[in-house]
């Protein structure tokens, strides 16, 4: 195929590495039927991108539909396969699923990348769980590719993450048998400040502290008018109980993507208590009054959907953090379930003035750290004298002398190093504050106390990095101080977001 019909549509923003790797797998000549699996949270932007590609090459593109039937299923997929075809709808009556997997691969073979997407699979698997089952009889028929052009590509895609994940695990029928398992994320920091057109850095990422990288919030968001600031946004927003993105609404929303979540009240519960700072099950399960082992099940739940995470020490061998990782569902428990009777009478601006201080100290604080992580990740090496860093976390140091541990907000280790290995070499160690103060040689001299202890305690420091981020920049004299030497590398909004 032509390579400039495969160019992606400008419409399509930042998602390059995916649609080459989805293209180069329609494209792909062999005439033996491929499989590809796509999964990703709501509002990632699966649909968009798929359909884009489909629109591209002339693929059949069919959607679920929440809640549908079996036979209204059917007939509505029959219907597509026709359309696709060049009949009228209502011209094929197929009897069952088998049928139409078969014609819509029959029907797509004729084109010269027969393409066949079918988005939001786990709804239709509710009602008719052999469709796997089926591809995998219609996927070992057409491996010896008998026709004269490429044979059938086949994308499955949906939201719910661990019917998806399960397509292909253990003794599933699919096993083994897809090229592709893509697991869309959400756009990088930068790239969302690029969608949302925020000029402000300081704008950008107090936006993308509530909505993370989800593209499909902003055409039910819309942006910050430069004029109103962030304040008003967000309460026209995701303080808003008429919105579709209000963000009581919105977690509800995505809960209820995953069919496993079925006790909604103990889930948002272990959520609220992992926002307010429960860390560990035991934790968890003691701010519910519940034993440990009761919170186990709804942990590993949440974490194979996105929604939480676990973060290990980069140097130790410690129980992992437990964090939430989506920033909507953060701003529901910490912001507005305990403000949801002042929201929902109205008073918005009274609501965000009150809870302001837990939102710099509980969501703007913690993502600025994160945000400093993803920087050091994939941004860092243009600065650092070594290159490319390896793995990037958070580390505790015990400082025998002071009787106290040191948290470290930012630690890379030398790329090629592994985590928790002694005597591993460490590329930077930074600190990340999202205070209004600006940062000064005090926070210099802390960090150059912490790689002391370090090479104390048998690590290689020798190429050690220190970096400072900041909110609100730094004082003259640190300024002047990293003028003059290699290894202290200072982060404000400008440099995080690669602007100025």
């Amino acid at each position: 195929m032509h390579e400039s019909m495969l160019a992606k549509p400008e419409d399509v923003v930042d998602r390059d590495r995916e649609w080459d790797l989805l293209t180069e797998f329609v494209t792909d000549p062999d005439p033996a039927m491929r499989l590809g699996i796509v999964s990703g949270r709501r509002r990632y932007g699966k649909s968009y991108l798929l359909q884009a590609l489909s629109e591209r090459v002339g693929g059949l593109y069919v959607t679920a539909v929440r809640e549908e039937g079996r036979l209204p299923a059917i007939q509505r997929f029959s219907d597509a396969i026709a359309t696709h075809a060049g009949l009228r709808p209502g011209t094929l009556r197929l009897a069952d699923w088998r049928e139409v997997l078969s014609n819509a691969l029959d029907v797509t073979a004729r084109s010269r990348t027969p393409l066949l997407v079918i988005d939001e699979l786990p709804y239709l698997l509710q009602h008719s769980p052999e469709i796997p089952g089926l591809l995998q009889q219609l996927y070992d028929e057409r491996q010896r590719g008998t026709g004269a052009g490429p044979g059938a590509r086949v994308i499955l895609c949906g939201s719910a993450m661990s019917v998806m994940h399960e397509l292909l695990s253990g003794t599933k029928p699919l096993r083994g048998r897809a090229v592709i398992d893509l697991r869309l994320g959400a756009f990088d920091y930068r790239a969302s400040r690029a969608f949302w057109q925020v000029d402000d850095p300081l704008t950008a990422l107090q936006v993308h502290a509530v909505l993370g990288g989800a593209p499909g919030y902003r055409p039910v968001a819309a942006r910050p008018h430069p004029n109103d600031g962030f304040a008003s946004w967000l309460t026209r927003t995701l303080l808003d109980p008429g919105r579709a993105v209000y963000s009581r609404t919105e977690t509800e929303y995505l809960l209820r993507e995953d069919p496993r979540i079925t006790q909604h009240t103990l889930y948002y519960d272990i959520l609220t208590a992992i926002a307010r700072g429960a860390t560990t099950p035991t934790r968890i399960g003691a701010a519910l009054e519940r034993q440990r082992n009761a919170v186990t099940h709804p942990l590993d739940v949440l974490e194979s959907t996105g929604y939480i995470q676990r973060e290990q020490d980069i140097l130790r061998p410690r129980h992992p953090v437990i964090t939430l990782a989506d920033p909507v569902i953060r701003f529901n428990q910490l912001i507005t379930l305990p403000q949801a009777a002042t929201v929902e009478q109205g008073f918005a601006e009274e609501a965000w003035k009150a809870a302001a201080p837990t939102f710099n100290s509980k969501i703007l604080g913690p993502h600025f750290e994160d945000l400093a992580r993803t920087f050091t990740r994939r941004y860092a090496h243009t600065l650092l004298t070594g290159g490319l860093p390896g793995p990037v976390g958070t580390t505790e140091v015990a400082d025998p002398a002071a009787r106290t541990k040191h948290e470290v907000d930012v630690i890379a280790l030398a790329l090629g190093e592994r985590p928790q290995a002694p005597r591993a070499r460490i590329a930077l160690l930074g600190e990340a504050k999202a205070t209004a103060a600006r940062r000064g040689t005090g926070d210099l001299q802390r960090l150059e106390h912490i790689r002391t202890l370090l090479a104390d305690q048998g690590y290689d420091t020798t190429n050690t990095t220190l970096a400072l981020f900041s909110l609100h920049g730094f004082y003259p004299d640190l300024i002047e101080s990293a003028a003059g030497r290699e290894d202290l590398l200072l982060v404000d909004l400008a440099t995080l977001y690669g602007v100025g």
